[in-house]
């Protein structure tokens, strides 16, 4: 944008300095001569300037009492402001400063100190709103490829933790199907304001994405044991038993080479106490009722419900209607009793969830 684009509205109760400043600038810049206070701000509500002179001693509306109201609205706050003034005192010059003012010039103003001040904070006002424009610009460069980075990074984790866990087509859809539910259990809690304690720090995004990892431990089990199409021996269970402690020990693995805290600490929590129980007799390590972090109670419904919906190797799989009336059946034993409660509240959203549901983090 040339000087010639650039408007600027003058602003005097004196006619000859209307006059003399119209005739100094109209020659490089669009002005508008105005004799008040008042009629500058019906004009601000029409065109918005690129810069004001502003005389300081008018009648019923000093520039003072203008400035503030021209600085109050958010249109206008932004416009550079110069003072016209005749006084020539530190204090009346730091007060108007202290409004928004950017500079003062004295009158009778000289011509030409007029045209090369006004020129200079034009300047660096359009150098201001380059920069912003430049970082806002460069910021949404830098989201969009952070953007780009997580859905990679998502992806690999995702296809990961299913070729960990799924062996299989049935089992595949785990991943998807658990993160999903916990997505629901997520949303109730904020909606109904829950353990706003324990979950004001809680990155939703980062919560959600760690779910996948939660059987990450099962790499180190048998095929012949996951796929086994009938009951488990004492001993294999235990062999299944042990997928949440090396899954802990693979998540501490990662943490070691990596400076990304938070994602892998509720990976590691998600993935070490979703077999605990309410009642103390799940494992690995026997944890009993608020002693078993939030996470690893709201996964433990998500996991048990998609186990019960699903068909497995060695069962059929149940009607959404019989895994709730079993869930329920073990509220305050296996389950948080408040979490099944909450379960039992979008239990239908539960049902509506289907295999490789695009995950929405609100």
């Amino acid at each position: 944008m040339t000087s010639a684009q650039k408007t600027i509205f003058l602003v005097d109760d004196d006619m000859t300095n209307l006059t003399v400043g119209d005739k100094t600038l109209s020659e490089i810049y669009n002005v508008f001569t105005l004799n008040s206070g008042a009629l500058l701000l019906k004009m601000l509500e029409r065109r918005i300037p690129d810069l004001i002179l502003l005389d300081l001693e008018m009648p019923e509306m000093d520039g003072y009492e203008t400035i503030k109201l021209v600085k109050a609205k958010k249109e206008t706050r932004d416009v550079p402001v110069i003072f016209l003034t005749g006084k020539s005192n530190s204090e009346s010059e730091l007060e108007g400063l202290s409004l928004g003012a950017i500079d003062y010039i004295s009158k009778p103003f000289s011509p030409p100190l007029l045209r090369k001040r006004i020129e200079l904070h034009l300047l660096v006002d359009s150098q201001k709103k380059e920069l912003i424009n430049f970082n806002n610009n460069l910021q949404g460069m830098v989201d969009a490829k952070t953007k780009t980075i997580l859905e990679l990074q998502n992806a690999i984790l995702s296809t990961m933790a299913e070729l960990v866990e799924g062996r299989d087509e049935i089992e595949g859809t785990h991943i998807v199907k658990t993160q999903k539910y916990l997505q629901i259990l997520l949303g109730a809690i904020k909606e109904k304001e829950l353990y706003r304690e324990e979950i004001s720090s809680w990155d939703y995004d980062l919560v959600l994405q760690s779910t996948q990892l939660h059987d990450v431990g099962k790499i180190v089990i048998k095929d012949n044991i996951l796929q086994k199409p009938g009951k488990l021996t004492d001993e294999e269970f235990e062999q299944v038993k042990k997928h949440t402690t090396f899954g802990e020990k693979i998540i501490d693995k990662i943490r070691k080479r990596t400076s990304e805290e938070r994602f892998l600490l509720y990976a590691k929590i998600l993935a070490g106490t979703h077999h605990e129980r309410w009642d103390g007799t799940g494992y690995p390590k026997g944890l009993k009722n608020v002693e078993i972090p939030l996470l690893g109670r709201m996964m433990a419904i998500a996991d048990v419900y998609d186990a019960l919906v699903s068909e497995r190797p060695y069962k059929k799989a149940f009607t959404h209607k019989a895994a709730v009336d079993i869930i329920l059946s073990c509220k305050g034993t296996h389950f948080d009793p408040g979490m099944v409660d909450l379960f039992l509240d979008v239990s239908d959203e539960f049902q509506k969830v289907i295999p490789n549901t695009e995950l929405n983090y609100a």
